[in-house]
């Protein structure tokens, strides 16, 4: 599983131009599931959404998580982080789970996301979305589980 974190101000996702999903500050959360992904990466992935900390402290240092915060989570389903890109010019999408699978592990992420005491608002699975937000910072973090580095 992937998962783009971007410490944000507020962020929204419209579909069809309606407002579904908005926070005030927190974090937007770009989810792609893989093959091979299962429950345990999903619950994994959204614990370190949870407790990984780039929030600022009071001394202005990043140590603060997103519950330390009082801060809330944007998920967005995007396949499109699993894109493969090197060969030729068009990205290619196979190393992204196949809707049926990535479907319930990114809700089980944002079931996780829950459980930890967040807010989660989402976007709508394999919708065409429009993601607006203010990135603070910016901070952005990659999170790669097949890649732990």
């Amino acid at each position: 599983m992937k998962v783009l974190l971007q410490r944000a101000r507020e962020a929204s996702v419209t579909v069809d131009g309606n407002v579904i999903g908005e926070i005030e500050h927190g974090l937007v959360a770009l989810v792609c599931a893989e093959p091979g992904d299962n429950d345990e990466t999903a619950a994994f992935m959204a614990r370190k959404t949870a407790l990984t900390r780039i929030f600022e402290d009071d001394e202005g240092k990043m140590n603060r998580s997103v519950m330390d915060a009082g801060g809330s989570v944007l998920a967005i389903s995007q396949f499109t982080l699993a894109a493969e890109w090197r060969k030729g010019n068009r990205p290619g999408f196979s190393r992204a789970a196949p809707p049926d699978i990535a479907e319930p592990l990114f809700d089980q992420y944002c079931a996780a996301l829950r459980a930890e005491g967040l807010t989660v608002a989402t976007g709508s699975f394999g919708a065409d979305m429009k993601v607006r937000l203010m990135n603070d910072g910016p901070v952005t973090i990659w999170m790669d589980s097949n890649n732990p580095l």
